[in-house]
């Protein structure tokens, strides 16, 4: 088996790691033959376009200014001709019309062959070389590394209380975490009833893939469906808010104004308007105040049964074919799979699932810098997002490019 070196390893080809990479030879054009980037897929931006294929997103959250290329009005720029695929308020792009452009950010910094077809499935600190990880791939080949930054996304499957101890008697299409469903796959639902749990974008989503397929569709959610354009409020993409942010010097307090800002889920204005219309239309009915306390398979469907709090009639005489959860993910950084041999040696501060960071979200002791979520008592609310990319890079790209900044 094979052994390299590399200045810098990006483990992940998503939005925030092609974001990343933009922003660092930006900074410094010569670190391009430094830097690997890791994904099983070997290209850019395959599991999102998965993802939002296999819940036939059409259009993005994010305004057009938020993208993986340093020039904000790219995109913009780029959609001459195709406005009608700019949506409104604030341009957000149509899926389709994001992922060309994303096509076009990888030729315009001709990354097309930057990313190495692995998945990096161990990483470990050398504790002879304190400024050295080594990478074992799903190949078997090993790396050697100065940095690396981790740009998975991340976070596990968030599952209910209810759900886990459920035995396997059902047919496993039957009840399913939202990563877990391809739409696309599912050619007719007619004559089904999809209870959907959860009250975020996601679950709007798969209930209009399900009603469009033919199902009948109960969306329950343990308070009222929010109505939001942005998944937390705009003011956290600037100083407005983030000012305040990063002002508090209590980690505790921060994790709570981000808990608070993003509040759970929540649906666009647009799918809210249309959601009610397919209501109206008899298609779904919305559950609200209201949980599930348990679930069992009888034959043919599932019987569900209501927590005894619900302002509802229990759901408990209706059968329902499949269950769907739209519960999003839990966070908890000591349970990383790529991370044991890091947390062994340098073991941090956690608040509530997250990693306390230094201010170039390097973790403590070590040249790894982590982004998206796992960053956002750093970056605040958006850490996720596309435009938290952004902000993470403006933290990590002088770590990386500076040499006065450098760890070892």
């Amino acid at each position: 088996m094979a052994q390299s070196q590399t200045d810098i390893a990006v483990i992940g080809a998503g939005p925030q790691a092609l974001t990343l990479v933009t922003h660092v030879l930006q900074k410094k054009a010569k670190l391009r033959d430094r830097i690997q980037v890791f994904d099983p897929s070997g290209t850019w931006m395959t599991r999102w376009q998965q993802q939002f294929a296999a819940q036939e997103i059409p259009e993005l959250r994010s305004p057009a200014v938020h993208h993986p290329d340093p020039n904000a009005h790219a995109l913009r720029t780029f959609a001459e001709g195709r406005y009608d695929e700019l949506h409104p308020p604030y341009d957000r792009p149509g899926t389709q019309l994001f992922q060309e452009f994303c096509d076009t950010v990888v030729q315009r910094w001709q990354l097309q062959h930057q990313v190495v077809p692995a998945a990096v499935t161990r990483l470990e600190p050398l504790q002879k070389r304190p400024s050295q990880f080594r990478l074992t791939l799903s190949t078997g080949d090993t790396v050697l590394a100065r940095r690396v930054v981790l740009a998975t996304g991340g976070g596990q499957p968030y599952l209910p209380d209810w759900a886990r101890p459920i035995n396997a008697t059902h047919p496993p299409e039957r009840l399913g975490h939202a990563h877990q469903i391809r739409l696309p796959e599912l050619s007719s639902l007619a004559g089904e009833t999809v209870l959907i749990v959860g009250s975020g974008l996601t679950s709007g989503h798969l209930a209009v893939g399900a009603v469009k397929r033919g199902a009948k569709v109960v969306m329950m959610a343990r308070r009222t469906f929010q109505e939001k354009l942005f998944d937390a409020e705009p003011g956290w993409l600037g100083p407005k808010y983030l000012k305040g942010f990063h002002a508090e010097p209590d980690m505790q307090t921060r994790w709570q104004m981000v808990q608070q800002a993003r509040n759970g889920g929540s649906l666009t204005p647009a799918v809210m308007t249309y959601l009610r219309k397919l209501q109206r239309q008899g298609h779904i009915t919305f559950y609200e105040h209201c949980q599930v306390a348990a679930a069992q398979w009888q034959g043919e469907a599932w019987q569900v049964c209501c927590d005894h709090h619900s302002v509802h009639d229990c759901i408990a005489h209706q059968p329902i074919h499949r269950v769907w959860l739209a519960t999003g993910t839990t966070l908890d950084i000591r349970s990383h799979p790529l991370l044991a041999d890091v947390w062994q040696q340098h073991p941090i501060a956690t608040i509530n699932g997250l990693p306390r960071l230094d201010e170039h979200l390097r973790w403590p002791g070590c040249e790894l810098f982590l982004m998206g979520p796992w960053a956002a008592l750093q970056v605040g609310p958006v850490a996720r997002n596309l435009f938290g990319g952004k902000l993470a890079c403006d933290r990590i790209v002088p770590a990386l490019t500076k040499a006065t900044l450098s760890f070892a």
